[in-house]
């Protein structure tokens, strides 16, 4: 669970296999935009590359609600 907490990882984790490949722009960028035009044709595959360049950011956003909420708590 310690990993799952851990802020350099999982910045880390975004900015490599999150964002790769990095040229002619990010993976889940491109990933993203298909979902969002109505995902034709998207296959298996590609939506398991979005499922595996977007967990890093799923982690990511986890964090800072955890963040949020013990803030807003204390």
């Amino acid at each position: 669970m310690k990993l799952l907490n851990d802020w350099k990882l999982i910045t880390l984790l975004c900015l490599t296999l999150g964002l790769a490949p990095f040229l002619p722009e990010p993976h889940i960028i491109g990933k993203l935009k298909w979902v969002f035009g109505g995902a034709k044709g998207m296959q298996f595959m590609d939506w398991f590359d979005v499922v595996l360049h977007g967990f890093p950011f799923i982690l990511l956003i986890r964090l800072i609600l955890l963040k949020l909420i013990s803030k807003n708590a204390a």
